[in-house]
């Protein structure tokens, strides 16, 4: 629900009721993750999508018998592979998914409110509703803050602790996904099923170096949703026009700057550096606190020659073999790259298989999923 919250704050704002179908649980090769969502308002406006077309049409109607009473206000229905009849309510593709409908009336409802307006600033908050139990229960939602305060009901206190505790572990890892808590607030007993919808900021893309390739970077990282910065000591070629498209452009060493960011704590686990300075003066006091510091990915340019160097002079600075292995070097997937745009890509496709666990190779008669499973994100010791 929170993928399609702008849109959904603004009907929030005019008082319109709508109803949100969002999808809590997957299997197979299912098109759209849990967390995806489609919303109807009384004119019959869509936005958002749950499969990617299979079963829209089902699902927009559903919608709207929830927002005209002809159908519950609250339900969750499973749709699967239809293989009789490839135009019948289906997954052709093979996947299953589970996809709570729900009616939202603005006024009654102040917390889904606040989740979707804290989605549209950006600001870090969760989601947490349940999608299985109880009838009676089915929809009721909590909205948790970094750290753990919360507002709505899952209609019981000690529920709502146990809850607000685990969806906050949650939040903290950036993670959507599902959470088991026991009926009674205990983490045994009769469990319910609760979808946690994550709202952070975006994932920061630092990048140093500014040449042509980091140019290219920062057009694809703003692709990706990232928040990019531009960073090199230089500041005749560290300049807001050689790079318009950079959140940041900052010119200082490299090492100060990143020094800087890790003391404020503006990194985290999604956060990925990316070193394209080829100059071991700035490369190696980078990579050094890079490399012990709890990021997600660090990769830098270079051949393999100056990367064969670039490990000597790591571990002459005490990094140890279990610190290098975290470097990705040369950096990027093997395209056969060769301009800045290309570079970019297979830099850009390698932070995103790292992030969720791909392989980067070709899916054509491979065996592994399409659709990986969210991996959770774990600070580096």
């Amino acid at each position: 629900m929170l993928d399609i919250a702008e849109e959904l704050h603004r009907w929030c704002g005019h008082g319109r009721p709508f109803a949100v179908a969002t999808v809590v649980a997957t299997g197979g090769s299912a098109p759209r993750q849990p967390g995806a969502a489609l919303a109807v308002d009384g004119a019959g406006e869509a936005v958002g999508s749950v499969s990617g077309g299979c079963v829209e049409g089902a699902v927009y109607e559903l919608c709207r018998a929830a927002l005209s009473g002809d159908g519950p206000a609250t339900s969750l229905r499973h749709f699967g592979y239809s293989d009789e009849d490839a135009f019948a309510v289906g997954l052709t593709c093979g996947g299953e998914i589970d996809v709570l409908v729900q009616r939202i009336d603005p006024g009654r409802r102040p917390e889904l409110v606040r989740a979707l307006a804290a989605a549209v600033s950006r600001e870090a908050a969760a989601l947490a509703r349940i999608t299985e139990g109880p009838a009676d229960l089915l929809g009721r939602a909590l909205l948790v803050r970094p750290d753990g305060s919360h507002e709505g009901s899952l209609g019981d206190a000690d529920r709502d602790r146990t809850a607000a505790a685990d969806t906050a572990a949650m939040l903290a890892a950036g993670r959507t996904g599902t959470l088991v808590v026991g009926a009674d607030g205990s983490r045994c007993g009769r469990p319910l099923t609760l979808l946690v919808e994550s709202s952070v900021p975006p994932p920061r893309l630092l990048v140093f170096g500014a040449i042509d390739f980091a140019a290219a970077l920062v057009r694809a990282g703003k692709f990706l949703g990232h928040h990019v910065s531009l960073c090199d000591a230089r500041p005749v070629f560290a300049t807001r026009r050689r790079f318009p498209e950079a959140d940041e452009v900052v010119a200082d060493w490299p090492h100060r700057y990143l020094d800087r960011e890790a003391a404020a704590g503006r990194l985290d686990a999604r956060t990925a550096v990316c070193v394209l300075t080829h100059d071991a003066k700035f490369d190696v006091p980078l990579l050094e606190r890079a490399l012990r510091l709890p990021v997600g990915y660090v990769g830098a340019m270079g051949s393999r020659r100056t990367h064969l160097d670039r490990l000597g002079r790591l571990r002459e600075a005490g990094l140890s073999d279990l610190d290098l292995a975290r470097l990705h070097s040369p950096i990027g997937l093997d395209l056969g790259a060769r301009t800045p745009e290309e570079t970019a890509l297979s830099i850009a496709a390698e932070i995103v298989a790292h992030r969720h666990g791909g392989s980067g190779a070709p899916l054509t008669g491979a065996r592994t999923p399409i659709h990986h499973a969210v991996r959770r994100e774990r600070p580096v010791a």
